[in-house]
This record gives C-alpha cells, sequence and structure tokens, in this order.
C-alpha cells in the first residue's frame, strides 16, 4: 500500500510592490526564510507561504489567506503597537466572535489579499 501522507501545501501570496510586501510579513513577524527576485519563502512557527513578485489585480483582489493562531487578540495588540496599519495603509478589523464559532481578525492587506486570522 502507498503512503499518501500530504505534507504540505503552500499559497504562492501575490505581491503588488514585492518588497514592500516582503517588509509586511517581516513586520507582522514572519521571518524571510529565502528570498530571490521574484520569489520569497515566509514562516511564522510551522505556518509558511510564498510571497511572489506577480501581480494581477483579480487574482489579489480574489486571494484569500487563513491563518489559525493561538491567540488572536496577541495579533492584534501587534499589528496595533507596531503601527502597522498606519505604516501600510490597511483595512483591518479588531477580532470579533464570528457565527461559525470562531474568533476572527480580518485584514485587507497589500496587493489587495485579504488575509484572516482566527
Amino acid at each position: 500500500m502507498s503512503d499518501m501522507t500530504t505534507v504540505e501545501a503552500k499559497a504562492f501570496v501575490p505581491a503588488r510592490d514585492f518588497a514592500l510586501s516582503k517588509q509586511f510579513y517581516q513586520d507582522l513577524g514572519f521571518v524571510l526564510a529565502w528570498s530571490s527576485d521574484d520569489l520569497a519563502y515566509l514562516r511564522h512557527g510551522n505556518s509558511t507561504f510564498l510571497l511572489q513578485n506577480f501581480y494581477d489585480k483579480t487574482h489579489a483582489d480574489n486571494f484569500m489567506m487563513h491563518l489559525l493562531v493561538q491567540d488572536v487578540d496577541a495579533w492584534w495588540r501587534h499589528v496595533q503597537a507596531q503601527g502597522l496599519i498606519a505604516k501600510y495603509g490597511l483595512k483591518a478589523e479588531p477580532p470579533a466572535d464570528r457565527p461559525w464559532g470562531m474568533q476572527q481578525l480580518r485584514g485587507y492587506f497589500l496587493g489587495g489579499s485579504r488575509d484572516r486570522m482566527r
């Protein structure tokens, strides 16, 4: 019998301004593990994604990323303490209880992508 265990699925996140987006995710708390002119590998704990030097408005406007965290309030405090909303011109909502039983922070970040933390 073959082993069909998955190891990971990694999103390729679009970036309108690649350098600015890399800095944003680092300011948010991600570690830039590797980068080239076209791609950046970012991680925070066991969560990783690839930021790409690629932007298509339709794709970016429909792209979403969901990050499950232990303490969404701690992430919100970090966003506020670092002044990330003003620094990067973000739209973000404080954590709130959602009808599906999770507390969620919603943000509309660089390049139009919608990121959610629960």
